[in-house]
C-alpha cells in the first residue's frame, strides 16, 4: 500500500475561512475535527471533503446523464488524494412527511412486512377464528367425507350483503345457462324480469350443480368439475347447502373464515405497508390521524347572535347568498337571526352546520298569500371539509385547517391499516402491535420468537427474522432503545434522526467508506455517549475512515487522531493549530487543549441563587410517556432539565409546559398534550422559547434581517445627503424588492441553477459580482462603506463602525455577547449552524427590554458548542438570571449543568421506562441521588 492509499491528502483548502490549509488524515482511524463554533470545521469535513466526493461521484456518470445534473462546483481546494466514496451523515432531520416513520427509515419495517406476508397465521375478523385455505382436491375430499349419502347443492356466491335489484346480474346467469340461485337463504328458480328490492341488502349465491354424493366414478368426475365451474363463478369462494338440513359450509382457495365465510386475499408484502391502497386504512389514507370539524372553533362562544358573528367562518352580518340561506332556515325553523346561537332550536343547529334540502311554504297572513321556499344548503361544518379535501389553494386548505382538529382516526385506531392487514399474527402479535413496541421490546420479543413458531415458520422466516435482531441491536447500540417503529420521523430531534441514520449505515456494512458525522453525540446523555462511541468504533473496525465534527470530551479523548481548527472563529479562524492523538493534542498551547488537561475550566458557581420565593405549578402531566407527573418551577432561577434521551424532558417542557405558557400569554395555537392543572402563571410576564431551529430557509435571510437591525440601517442610509437629494427611501436600500437590487439576480446574490435530480446549485450573479444591488445604490456611502460593504462587514467591526447610532449598537453588541462576533451581518441563514442560529434567537432576546419577570426556554443551546462557547453562552444566561427572569434549560452537557440552581431529572430510562421525575434540587442535593444516572456523572464533575 502506497503512503497515499493510507491517508486522505488535502492541499491548499480555502473554502469559507480556511486559510489555504494543508492536512493528512489517517485513513480507517476515528479522526475527530474540533474547535470553536465557526472557526472551520464542517468548512473542512463538509464543503471541502463531502464536497468533493459528491463531486467525483456525479463525474462518474456519462455526459449524457451530467447535462442534467449541471458541473457541481468544484470546492475551492488544490487538491484531495486518497478519497474513497464519502457519505454525509448531517444533523438535518430527515423526512417531513407523515409516512415517513423510524420503521420506515431504518427499513425494519419492510422486513416486519415480508415476515408477515410469508410467516404469519390468519384469523377472521368476524369470529377471530384461524382462517383455512384448501386446493380443489382437499375440498373435493372434504365434501365427499363430509356429506356422503346426502344431498347438496353446490352453490358460487356473486353478491355478498349489497343493496341493489340486481336485475342485469340475473340476466346474466340465466343467459350462462344457470336455472336456478339463492337470494337471501331461498332457493328460486330465475324467470325473465326477476329483481330484489333496491334499499336492502342481499346476498346472491348462483346454484351451481345439485347432486348426490356417493363413490361412483361419475360422481367423482362431476363433482371434480362442480368445483372448478363454482370456484370460477364465486372468485375463489364456493358453498355447499345440505338440502335436509339447510346447513352452510364454506370452502376457499383464499384464506377464509370456517363459519362466516369471508376471505382474504393471499398476503403479500405491500398488503401491510400503510403507503400502499393495497394495505392502507381507506378512511385516513395511512396516516392514522384525520382532520375533523369541531364545533367549538366554528362557534367558539355561543352567546352571541348569528347577526353578531356567532358563526366565526362567516363573521358578522353581510349582504350575502350565505346569509339570505340563513335567513330561509331561520324562517323555516321560526327563530330570529339576532337570538343567541345557544338559543336555536338543535334541528337549526343541525341544519345550519350539516346542510339539508328542504322545501316549505308560509302563509303571510298580511298579503294573505303563501309564499314557497327552497333550503338547499351544504353545511358550514360540511363546506369546511370539503375545502379541506378538495381545495387545490394550500391557503383556504390553510383556513380549513383553523377550524378543525387532528384526531385519531376511527377505522384504523391509528394502526394506519387496513381490518384485514391486522388480522395476520404471529405469536398473537399483529404487524401494528409490533411496530408500536419500544425497540428494546421488541428486540426481547424477536430473542424469544423462535420458541413460539412452527417448523414451516422457521424455515421461511428464519433469514428475515436474523436480519431484522441484527438491525435492532444496532439501534440499540446508538441509544435509541425507547423509539418506537410507528414513530414519525417529524418528530424526531436533530440528533435522533442522526443516529437512527448512523444505525442504518451501520446495518448496511459497508467497508472502505469514508463517513463524515456531524456532532451526533447532541441530545445524548453521558449514559448513552459510550454506545455511540462503540458504534462508530465498531462502524470503524469494518475498515471504513470516520470523521466526526465534535465538541465532546469523552469523544474527543477515545479518538485516534484528533484536528483542532482555530485560533479563533470566522475570519480569525480557518487554521490548523494542533494534530495528533488526543495525549498529543493536550501537551499543546490551544484552548482545546487548556480545557481537556483542566488548566481551564468553566467555573461552578460559589453560591446558588436563591430565586424570588415564587413557583409555577404543573400537576398531572400525562402526555406521551409522561406518568403522571408533577412539578414546581421555581422562578428567578436557573433551571436545568436533565435525564436520559427519551425520558420525557421535551414531552414536559415543550410539548407542556410551552404551550400552556404560550397560550396563556400570546394566545398561541398549539395544543398542550394532557395535564390536569397549572398555578402560579401570574408571577411571570411573558415567555420566550430559543430552539435549534433555522432562523430563516431562505439566502435572503440574514442575521441583520432577523434581527432587525437591517431596517434602522437602511433607515440611516436614506438619510445620508446625496440620498435625500436623490429622493431615495430606505427601501432602495433593501434586496428583496425591486428599485435598488440588482434585477438580475432579484437581490440574491447569487443565481439559482435548478438540478432535476440534485438539489440546486447556486453561483454568484454576473451582474452585481454577488453585491445584490445595482450601481446606482452602491455609490451612497456612509463613513465610506456602501450597504454592500456593510453586509459583508464582520459583528466585531461593525460594533465599532455603529458606535454613535444607539439603536444599531445595541442590537449588534448583544450578538457579539454571545460570542457571534465573527459573522458577517449579511452573512445567509442558511449557512449558519444550528448553534449559530440559537444564539442569534438569544441575541434577539436579549436586544428587547426585558421586564425581569421572563421565562427563557432553551433546548439544548450547547449544542456546536467549544467548551469556550459555552463559557461565553453562560455568562449571557447568568446575566438574564441576575436580573430576576427565569432561565430553563433542556440540556446534557454537564457543564452547564453544573451552574445551574435548580436541577429537574426525568428518567429514570427512556421510552416507556421514563416519565418519572427522578429528583429535583441543587447540583449538590442531586449527587447524593443513588439511582439517577445524571448524579453520577455530575459527581465526576463536581469532584
Amino acid at each position: 500500500m502506497s503512503q497515499f492509499e493510507e491517508h486522505i491528502e488535502v492541499r491548499g483548502a480555502r473554502v469559507h475561512n480556511l486559510k489555504n490549509i494543508d492536512v493528512t488524515i489517517p485513513r480507517e482511524k476515528l479522526v475527530v475535527i474540533t474547535g470553536l463554533s465557526g472557526s472551520g470545521k464542517s468548512s473542512l469535513a463538509f464543503d471541502t471533503i463531502y464536497a468533493e466526493g459528491q463531486r467525483r461521484y456525479i463525474e462518474t456518470f456519462s455526459a449524457y446523464a451530467r447535462q442534467f445534473l449541471g458541473g457541481l462546483e468544484r470546492p475551492d481546494v488544490d487538491k484531495i488524494d486518497g478519497l474513497s466514496p464519502v457519505i454525509a451523515i448531517e444533523q438535518k432531520t430527515t423526512s417531513k412527511s407523515p409516512r415517513s416513520t423510524v420503521g420506515t427509515i431504518t427499513e425494519i419495517y419492510d422486513f416486519l412486512r415480508l415476515l408477515f406476508a410469508r410467516a404469519s397465521d390468519a384469523y377472521s375478523y368476524n369470529t377471530e377464528e384461524k382462517m383455512v385455505s384448501y386446493t380443489d382436491a382437499q375440498i373435493k375430499a372434504l365434501i365427499i367425507e363430509s356429506f356422503n349419502g346426502k344431498r347438496i347443492n353446490i352453490l358460487a356466491p356473486v353478491v355478498r350483503s349489497r343493496k341493489g335489484h340486481y336485475r342485469e346480474l340475473f340476466e346474466q346467469i340465466a343467459k350462462q345457462g344457470f336455472v336456478k340461485v339463492r337470494t337471501d337463504g331461498e332457493i328460486k328458480d330465475l324467470v325473465k324480469g326477476m329483481k330484489l328490492d333496491r334499499y336492502k341488502t342481499h346476498d346472491i349465491e348462483i346454484v351451481i350443480d345439485r347432486l348426490k354424493i356417493d363413490d361412483s366414478t361419475d360422481n367423482d368426475k362431476r363433482l371434480t368439475e362442480t368445483i372448478n365451474t363454482a370456484m370460477y363463478h364465486g372468485d375463489d369462494v364456493l358453498i355447499v347447502l345440505d338440502q335436509d338440513t339447510n346447513e352452510v359450509r364454506y370452502f376457499s382457495r383464499n384464506l377464509m373464515c370456517p363459519s362466516t365465510g369471508i376471505s382474504y386475499p393471499n398476503p403479500e408484502p405491500n398488503n401491510f405497508s400503510f403507503n400502499s391502497p393495497k394495505g392502507a386504512c381507506s378512511k385516513c389514507n395511512g396516516i392514522g390521524q384525520l382532520y375533523q370539524v369541531n364545533e367549538k372553533k366554528i362557534i367558539p362562544d355561543d352567546s352571541l347572535s348569528i347577526k353578531s358573528g356567532a358563526l366565526v367562518p362567516h363573521g358578522p352580518q353581510k349582504n350575502s347568498w350565505i346569509f339570505k340561506q340563513f335567513e330561509t332556515i331561520a324562517q323555516r325553523y321560526d327563530f330570529s337571526l339576532n337570538d343567541a346561537y345557544k338559543d336555536i332550536p338543535e334541528d337549526a343547529k343541525t341544519m345550519i352546520l350539516y346542510g339539508g334540502n328542504e322545501k316549505f311554504s308560509v302563509e303571510s297572513k298580511a298579503l294573505g298569500v303563501t309564499r314557497d321556499y327552497k333550503i338547499e344548503f351544504e353545511g358550514v361544518a360540511n363546506f369546511i371539509e370539503n375545502q379541506y379535501k378538495n381545495s387545490e389553494t394550500t391557503s383556504l386548505k390553510r383556513w380549513a385547517k383553523e377550524y378543525m382538529d387532528k384526531v385519531e382516526c376511527d377505522s384504523c385506531h391509528g394502526s394506519r391499516l387496513k381490518q384485514e392487514s391486522l388480522y395476520f399474527k404471529i405469536n398473537n402479535q399483529n404487524i401494528s402491535d409490533l411496530a408500536n413496541k419500544d425497540i428494546v421490546d421488541l428486540a426481547d420479543w424477536f430473542i424469544n420468537l423462535n420458541a413460539h413458531l412452527s417448523d414451516k415458520q422457521l424455515k421461511i422466516g428464519e433469514e428475515v427474522i436474523k436480519e431484522i435482531k441484527t438491525r435492532l441491536q444496532f439501534l440499540l447500540d446508538v441509544g435509541l432503545d425507547y423509539l418506537s417503529l410507528n414513530r414519525s420521523s417529524k418528530s424526531l430531534s436533530g440528533g435522533e434522526a442522526q443516529r437512527i441514520r448512523l444505525a442504518t449505515q451501520i446495518g448496511s456494512q459497508l467497508v472502505g467508506v469514508l463517513y463524515i458525522l456531524d456532532e451526533p453525540s447532541i441530545g445524548l446523555h453521558q449514559r448513552d455517549n459510550e454506545k455511540l462511541i462503540k458504534s462508530l468504533i465498531s462502524l470503524r473496525d469494518l475498515g471504513n475512515s470516520i470523521i466526526v465534527v465534535e465538541h465532546d470530551k469523552d469523544m474527543i479523548e477515545h479518538a485516534d487522531y484528533v484536528i483542532d481548527i482555530g485560533p479563533k472563529a470566522g475570519k480569525y479562524g480557518g487554521e490548523i493549530i494542533s494534530i495528533g492523538t488526543p495525549e498529543e493534542l493536550k501537551t499543546h498551547n490551544t484552548l482545546t487543549a487548556a480545557y481537556l488537561n483542566g488548566t481551564k475550566e468553566i467555573e461552578t458557581p460559589k453560591s446558588r441563587r436563591k430565586g424570588n420565593g415564587k413557583k409555577i405549578v404543573l400537576k398531572g402531566c400525562t402526555g406521551n410517556n409522561l406518568k403522571n407527573v408533577s412539578v414546581d418551577f421555581p422562578l428567578g432561577k436557573m433551571i436545568g432539565v436533565t435525564g436520559v434521551s427519551g425520558s420525557g424532558k421535551s414531552t414536559l417542557i415543550n410539548e407542556t409546559l410551552y404551550p400552556i405558557l404560550n397560550a396563556y400569554y400570546f394566545n398561541g395555537v398549539k395544543k398542550p398534550m394532557s395535564y390536569k392543572s397549572i398555578k402560579g402563571l401570574e408571577h411571570i410576564d411573558k415567555v420566550i422559547d430559543i430552539n435549534q431551529s433555522p432562523i430563516g430557509r431562505t439566502p435572503r435571510s440574514n442575521p441583520a434581517t432577523y434581527t432587525g437591525t437591517f431596517s434602522e440601517i437602511r433607515s440611516l442610509f436614506a438619510k445620508i445627503p446625496e440620498a435625500m437629494i436623490r429622493g431615495y427611501k430606505p427601501g432602495r436600500f433593501s434586496f428583496n424588492v425591486a428599485g435598488g437590487r440588482c434585477e438580475t439576480c432579484k437581490g440574491g446574490g447569487l443565481r439559482v441553477i435548478e438540478m432535476n435530480f440534485l438539489p440546486d446549485v447556486y453561483v454568484e450573479c454576473e451582474t452585481c459580482q454577488g453585491k445584490r444591488f445595482n450601481r446606482e445604490t452602491l455609490e451612497i456611502r456612509y463613513k465610506g462603506k456602501s450597504i454592500s460593504d456593510v453586509l459583508n462587514m464582520t459583528i466585531n467591526e461593525s460594533v465599532d463602525f455603529f458606535v454613535h447610532i444607539p439603536k444599531i449598537h445595541k442590537k449588534l453588541k448583544t450578538i457579539k455577547d454571545v460570542g457571534l462576533g465573527y459573522i458577517t451581518l449579511g452573512q445567509q441563514s442558511t449557512t449558519l449552524s444550528g448553534g449559530e442560529a440559537q444564539r442569534i434567537k438569544l441575541a434577539t432576546e436579549l436586544s428587547k427590554r426585558d421586564t425581569g419577570n421572563t421565562f427563557y426556554i432553551l433546548d439544548e443551546p450547547t449544542t456546536g458548542l467549544h467548551f469556550e462557547d459555552i463559557r461565553v453562552l453562560m455568562q449571557v444566561l447568568n446575566k438574564l438570571a441576575d436580573k430576576g427572569n427565569t432561565v430553563l434549560i433542556i440540556e446534557h452537557n454537564l457543564d452547564v449543568i453544573k451552574t445551574v440552581d435548580h436541577i429537574i431529572d426525568v428518567g429514570y430510562e427512556g421510552g416507556k421506562g421514563g416519565g418519572e421525575i427522578v429528583a429535583v434540587g441543587s447540583p449538590e442535593v442531586i449527587i447524593k441521588h443513588k439511582k439517577s444516572y445524571t448524579a453520577k456523572f455530575l459527581k465526576k464533575e463536581l469532584n
